[in-house]
């Protein structure tokens, strides 16, 4: 299930749909976000609600995990439920202990039994001790029969004697609304149950009713009673629905954004794995740990260091590999530059993986030079037998590519042990080097072998202790150098027998063009890129897809352990899940069992204990958190207020059946209900922008934003719904004021006077529309509760006193039973709901403040991503070209891509310090050559700031070889001829070769540079600089497990022999390279004929510097300090 199928397209509107867009941390090869939505169906069990409340997730597993997610969370909103029942049983037997007779001793037994189940099943769901599957399926429905037969019980055994149409129905409504935001079942059972209880409740007191007053029964006033029953049942199912529906949008935006968290916790790891890979692959870890340490140092840190960053450690006892492809320019002129550049990076990854076997440390390739270093960054004992080992290897693999293509290609190896000094030098195109007299040596190990043979030194051949057989080397007779220092050599016997681990078990799939073998490599071309089929380094290769070029049975599954590319462990992504995983539902059942882990891991996570928030007003103690969550925007505000309005008209409802007669209500109902409209829209304002005046969406933005205005506004809702009952109430009071000395009765019979209960029930009614309020605290909630009840138990007992001793005088007529009076036991019923409401809201709130610290969870992660992205970006960056970056970051690592591109005019240059050499020493004053090597740091590091300045930005830092600085033009992604994005066709000779000339006067600069360092360190460095602009280059990367971006062809050639044959302090370039250059004021002179191997006699020119301001294509000039200004 790809990540963008994961939720299907919302056939709601997108205001609804808005509020589950998550947009998650973007892929690295698409640099967008993606985003889920939620599927709205038309079709399923709950058809009666409307289109946009029908919300699942699709795919149906998806839906049955947030189900399950969801009852997890309702567990504890379950035993809310448990503690609103116990205190209906409190308030039973309270009732019935304060007009305690001998009949009240059912309705306490009763009321004792079912708190001391209820209280039997809070311990249960408490400490979860019912098995999951019978808490799930029947605990509610459990819960739901007992709190059922509770209220019957309490209506048959304390009112069969007197019943009213109106007994327990405001705790009938109390529990249907309590199921709605508290059963951990889905919304069509809820509403099933509470239908089934309503009926059988109304039925019930239609039926007793009718039947105790068959004699004297008023069909009429029984007909109002029932229809304000069923209103206000209506109500609380509505109003119960309404909060079902909002709680389950907040769980859902939960549950996405807890998939947001995996997605970026999988993203993190994601990335931090793959910046590990990627350093790891070019630099030792001990390097890439002090790299990033610096990086992510204060800048103010950074510029009170007098000398830049170098990573540079000395390190004893290892062995030098250098390994050389004799006979390389015959096969290079037998097959094409890109079929080289193939060949070359199968044959080198094979050398990597050979390099992961025997525990070496590839340093470098350079050109066809391989060399690599044993007993680093770890101490190895046995470093020079793997270094053998190695170096028998590579011979084996490269005669295997001799009898495939045909070629007399060969490998010369040399091995020397000893002391090198390994670390990074300058700013940019960080790549891992070794300096120290015995590289030097190692190299001319292999100078002086012999193809097909290692030659080691005497000092390896001390750490060798008789593993190998040897014979004398002469390398002396093919090496002055070594003849001058008197090295001794020798070539070591290649065993008849393999040896342990199997050298000679190597293989390469490697084939000519022309052959009717395998093919040399599967490629494929896309965009100017060849793809390598190439096993990733992460996982074994299965035999039925391995890959040309693969190990066969000389290594173990085709990998082993190498400090320098760790294989870490294989680790879910979504990114590429559906690739990985063929069978879908495999696929869809894996991301489940993810997302379940990190959901079951957050919950397990207790977020608001200890000393996060205040124990009583639950604010965070963190005053910054605090108001960060008081400005947090709810969009359900709207829906809350719309809440009030939906109980206030049935709050009319019921009124208008008690009393159709009172104008008040009318009245209160057409003011309060204009009231709430205006505050519903000016809070709905803010969330459909788009719908609403400017000004009235800045309104209500600043209320959202602002907490007492918010908390006002909410208020202002409230006492509207509580005023409106009151005000009736009152009303009511006027009409009937005579009663209490009977001269005078009701204008007629069952007025709002006979029936005083439903006006108590209205204002449960309105304790439900105070907690249906969003972005409101509990305190908040707890003060507008506090004045409903105190209001109502006001007029209750004081303002309507007589007309509730008149009912029950009325009542008591009836029954010998004896009942505490109405206008208490409403009060209480009151206080009560009040008391479980506001335990509700705390739930609420802590449920809402353990989300948001979720959600600020999840915005830090995602914020950590995009900071581990802006090092990848960094680190990658300085590794290799930004587009050669952006290919390897976001391509797939199951399939290594070779990267190639083909220039057709590029400028190469090679700068070199030849008096360094002279400069270098190992002498202890020089801390063994840290200090002369620092120093060349300061000199490559001045070096490349150039290259940050605007007019060179077309050209490329290649690489550093020691002390030689190798630099090209024109190398960008989107030219091919050029650094300018226009096409090569529309642009002027001069335009053109712009970037040539970019290149000479980088070279100048270079110059220039040196001179300042040279007057500010009383030294005399000079540079030997070589440029050359001929043929086509191929820029690629090679090496699948160790990426090396380089560039190749005559070009290359060419500039690397104009530096080697120049003169220092001075510029060499070949005759086409002055034509071109010339066009643009440079000063030149004539040089003459050289012999250049390879290429014969070459007419040269020194460049000396410009004789005018250069120009630009934008138009711009620069002045630099080596140009002669044109006065006229």
């Amino acid at each position: 299930m790809p990540r963008n199928r994961a939720f299907s397209e919302p056939e709601c509107s997108a205001e609804y749909s808005a509020d589950y867009s998550v947009s998650l941390p973007s892929d690295p090869e698409h640099g967008v976000g993606r985003t889920h939505e939620v599927t709205v169906r038309s079709s399923g069990p709950c058809l009666c609600l409307p289109r946009f409340m029908r919300l699942t997730f699709a795919p149906e597993s998806l839906e049955n995990l947030y189900q399950t997610y969801f009852r997890r969370q309702r567990h504890e909103t379950l035993l809310v439920l448990v503690v609103f029942a116990a205190l209906f049983d409190c308030y039973v037997l309270v009732m019935c202990a304060v007009v305690y007779t001998a009949d009240k001793l059912a309705p306490v037994l009763a009321a004792a039994a079912g708190l001391v189940a209820h209280m039997l099943l809070f311990v249960l769901c408490k400490y979860r001790l019912l098995p999951e599957r019978v808490a799930r399926r029947f605990l509610p429905y459990v819960l739901w029969v007992l709190i059922l037969a509770q209220i019957f019980c309490y209506l048959g055994l304390n009112f069969s004697r007197s019943p009213e149409a109106s007994d327990t129905v405001g705790w009938q409504a109390f529990f249907v609304f309590s199921f709605f935001i508290t059963l951990p079942l889905r919304l069509a059972p809820i509403v099933f149950i509470t239908a089934v209880s309503c009926s059988i409740h109304t039925l019930v007191l239609g039926v007793t009713v009718a039947q105790q007053r068959q004699d004297a029964l008023d069909e009429g006033a029984l007909l109002r009673q029932i229809l304000s029953n069923v209103a206000i049942y209506l109500c609380a199912i509505t109003v119960g629905t309404m909060s079902y529906y909002m709680a389950d949008r907040k769980h859902r935006k939960a549950f996405l954004e807890a998939r947001q968290s995996l997605e970026v916790k999988l993203n993190l790891e994601e990335q931090s794995q793959q910046q590990e890979r990627l350093m790891l692959s070019i630099l030792p870890k001990h390097v890439a740990d002090e790299m990033l340490k610096d990086m992510k140092k204060d800048p103010s840190q950074k510029e009170m260091q007098q000398f830049n960053t170098m990573y540079m450690y000395r390190h004893e006892n290892v062995s030098i590999l250098f390994a050389d492809i004799v006979g390389f320019t015959q096969l290079s002129s037998s097959c094409s530059a890109q079929e080289l550049v193939k060949l070359l990076n199968e044959l080198f990854a094979r050398f990597d993986k050979l390099a992961a076997k025997y525990h070496q440390l590839r340093i470098k390739i350079l050109g066809d030079c391989y060399y690599c270093i044993c007993g680093l960054p770890e101490y190895r004992e046995d470093h020079a037998v793997c270094s053998i080992m190695m170096g028998l290897a590579m011979v084996e693999a490269i005669s295997y590519v001799r009898e495939k293509t045909k070629t007399a290609v060969d490998m010369r190896v040399g091995v020397h042990s000893g002391t090198v000094l390994g670390g990074v030098l300058g700013q940019k195109r960080w790549q891992y080097d070794v300096w120290s007299t015995d590289v030097t040596v190692a190299n001319k190990m292999e100078a002086g072998g012999i193809p097909g043979r290692v030659h080691i030194s005497q000092s390896t051949m001390d750490c060798l202790k008789g593993e190998f057989e040897v014979e004398p080397g002469e390398g002396g007779s093919r090496c002055e150098y070594l003849k001058e220092k008197g090295i001794v050599t020798y070539l070591v016997v290649v065993p008849k027998q393999p040896l342990r681990n199997g050298i000679n078990g190597v293989k390469l799939s490697l084939t000519s063009s022309h052959g009717g073998s395998p093919p040399l490599v599967n490629t494929k071309e896309r965009n100017g890129s060849l793809s390598l089929a190439c096993a990733s380094p992460e996982e074994p290769e299965e035999p039925d897809a391995r890959v040309r070029g693969a190990l066969e049975s000389g290594e173990e599954d085709g990998e082993a352990v190498n400090p320098s590319f760790p294989n870490p462990r294989r680790r879910l992504r979504l990114r590429d899940l559906a690739e990985r995983v063929i069978d879908a539902s495999q696929n869809e059942q894996e991301l489940n069992k993810l997302l379940n882990e990190a959901l079951l891991e957050r919950e397990s996570v207790q977020a608001l204990k200890g000393k996060s928030t205040f124990r009583l007003s639950m604010r965070f103690i963190d005053p910054e958190m605090e108001t960060r969550y008081s400005v947090e925007k709810e969009k359900q505000s709207g829906a809350a207020f719309s809440c009030s309005c939906v109980v206030l008209f049935f709050t009319a409802l019921v009124e208008v059946f008690i009393d159709p007669w009172l104008v008040a209500n009318y009245v209160t109902f057409m003011v309060g209900e204009i009231l709430l409209l205006i505050l519903t829209l000016c809070s709905l304002a803010a969330i459909f922008p788009r719908v609403f005046p400017k000004k009235l969406v800045a309104f209500s933005t600043w209320i959202d934003r602002t907490r007492w205005a918010r908390n006002t506004w909410a208020m202002a809702a409230i006492v509207i719904v509580t005023m409106a009952d009151i005000v009736d109430m009152l009303s009511c009071r006027q009409d009937h004021g005579g009663m209490g000395n009977g001269t005078a009765g009701p204008p007629w019979p069952g007025g709002c006077g006979d029936q005083p209960k439903y006006y108590s029930y209205i204002a449960l009614l309105a304790l439900v529309a105070t907690i249906m309020l969003v972005q409101v605290s509990h305190m908040v909630k707890l003060t507008l509760m506090v004045l409903i009840t105190g209001a109502t138990g006001a007029v209750n007992i004081y303002a309507w006193e007589h007309i509730f001793d008149q009912y029950d005088r009325h009542r008591g007529e009836q029954s010998t039973s004896s009942l505490v009076p109405s206008k208490y036991s409403m009060t209480v019923m009151i206080f009560i709901v009040m008391l479980s409401f506001y335990y509700f809201s705390r739930h609420v709130e802590k449920l809402a403040r353990t989300l948001f610290l979720w959600k600020i969870d999840v915005h830090d992660q995602k914020e950590r991503v995009y900071e581990m992205r802006r090092w990848n970006e960094a680190l990658v960056t300085n590794m290799l070209p930004e587009h050669v970056a952006r290919h390897f970051l976001g391509s797939k690592k199951r399939d290594e891509e070779l990267y190639s591109q083909s220039y057709d005019e590029i400028g190469v240059m090679f700068a070199s310090l030849p008096n360094f050499a002279d400069f270098y020493t190992e002498e202890s004053i020089n801390n063994g050559g840290i200090e002369c090597l620092r120093f060349l740091n300061e000199i490559i590091s001045d070096f490349d700031a150039l290259l940050d300045e605007p007019q060179f930005r077309c050209i490329t830092k290649i690489k550093t070889i020691g002390s030689t600085y190798m630099a090209a033009s024109g190398v960008t992604p989107d030219a091919n001829a050029n650094g300018y994005s226009a096409k090569k066709e529309t642009l002027s000779d001069k335009e053109r070769w712009q970037h040539l000339a970019d290149l000479a006067d980088f070279a100048l600069a270079m110059k220039v540079t040196l001179m300042n360092i040279n007057y500010q360190s009383f030294n005399n460095f000079m540079l030997r600089i070589g440029k050359s602009m001929s043929g086509a280059v191929l820029a690629g990367v090679i090496g699948a497990r160790k990426p090396h971006y380089d560039i190749w062809g005559n070009t290359v050639n060419v500039a690397s022999r104009m530096e080697s044959t120049g003169v220092m302090g001075n510029i060499q370039v070949v005759e086409e390279t002055h034509l071109i250059l010339k066009e643009y004021g440079f000063r030149f002179v004539r040089r003459g004929a050289i012999y250049v191997k390879g290429k014969g006699e070459l007419l040269t020119f020194f460049l000396k510097g410009r004789e005018k301001q250069g120009s630009f294509v934008n138009g711009s000039s620069v002045t630099l300090p080596h140009q002669v200004v044109d006065s006229s």
